[in-house]
């Protein structure tokens, strides 16, 4: 169990690091837009800090196979918050980006949301599934796709009025978040089917299932997605959100799904569901607006001798 929290917290820093690399890859690149799928893939693998970026995010992929091996989703999610922290001090030292006070308590309670999770854990206590029904996962991604789209398409139409306060992003980090929580279950799933004897057997057994279509749309639309909203909204805030709703979506449903247990005895069980409760109330509190800039000071002019 201590190796899947090793291997999480190695995903934690592998993300934290590519996400914060394709932010400043991202900021030395013209505008992109969902629009213009084929323009934003093109100028993106035309970056060599962007490649380094996703590297990164693919080695994160690598480690959160090997974390689904070994601890129970609602578990593992709880701990992948943790690298909010990283990500805040990452964008803080090399993107220069600053968060709010209000900020800073949110991420504060999401690290206390952690600590509640882990408490939760025992080893050789908590079970770890290894499949789930392939009607219920459909039944529960196609939905949270189709909802995740909407989402993201009608903050960009609000973002398009002129008059709208800058927005910090959290609308397209729930959409975001939404196709990661898909993502999520179906790297689960994928994980489930490495333990088929023979590699022949085991690719077989996985190109019959819905996961690696599930992946395969979900980093396509994800990729681009994430990259048009990690351009326009800071990267501390934006990634956090989708964070969140990514580990609270794999957590919830994904333990529902996969038919995990949760903790039998009422301290653990109050634990992991005090810091589920937690980390959403976090997430509905976050300010959905950055401030608007302040216009500069008028300049006194030196009266003629």
């Amino acid at each position: 169990m201590w190796w899947g929290v090793a291997a999480a917290l190695l995903a934690n820093t592998l993300y934290s690091l590519g996400f914060v690399l394709e932010k400043r890859a991202l900021t030395s690149l013209p505008e992109v837009s969902i629009r213009q799928p084929a323009r934003l893939v093109r100028l993106v693998l035309g970056s060599p800090l962007w490649i380094g970026g996703s590297l990164a995010l693919a080695a994160g992929f690598a480690a959160q196979l090997v974390v689904y091996r070994t601890l129970p989703v609602a578990a593992a999610q709880g701990i992948f918050v943790s690298g909010l922290v990283l990500l805040v001090l990452l964008s803080a030292r090399l993107l220069g980006e600053e968060t709010s006070g209000r900020e800073r308590y949110a991420l504060g309670a999401i690290l206390l949301a952690l600590l509640m999770v882990v408490l939760s854990l025992r080893e050789g206590s908590d079970t770890v599934s290894q499949d789930a029904p392939y009607q219920l996962i459909l039944l529960v991604c196609v939905p949270s796709l189709a909802a995740g789209l909407w989402l993201y398409i009608s903050a960009e139409r609000r973002a398009g009025n002129r008059h709208r306060r800058p927005t910090t992003g959290v609308e397209y980090g729930v959409a975001v978040g939404l196709l990661y929580g898909v993502s999520s279950l179906a790297i689960k799933g994928v994980s489930s089917h490495l333990t088929t004897s023979g590699i022949g057997g085991a690719v077989l057994d996985l190109l019959s299932s819905p996961y690696p279509y599930l992946l395969l749309f979900t980093g396509v639309f994800g990729l681009v997605m994430s990259q048009a909203a990690l351009q326009r909204c800071r990267a501390s805030l934006i990634v956090p959100v989708c964070t969140t709703v990514t580990s609270l979506f794999t957590a919830v449903l994904g333990t529902l799904s996969f038919g995990e247990a949760l903790p039998d005895e009422p301290l653990r069980l109050a634990l992991r569901v005090a810091g589920t409760a937690l980390a959403v109330a976090v997430l509905l509190t976050m300010p959905k607006h950055d401030p608007a800039p302040q216009p500069p000071a008028p300049t006194k002019e030196l009266a003629s001798p």
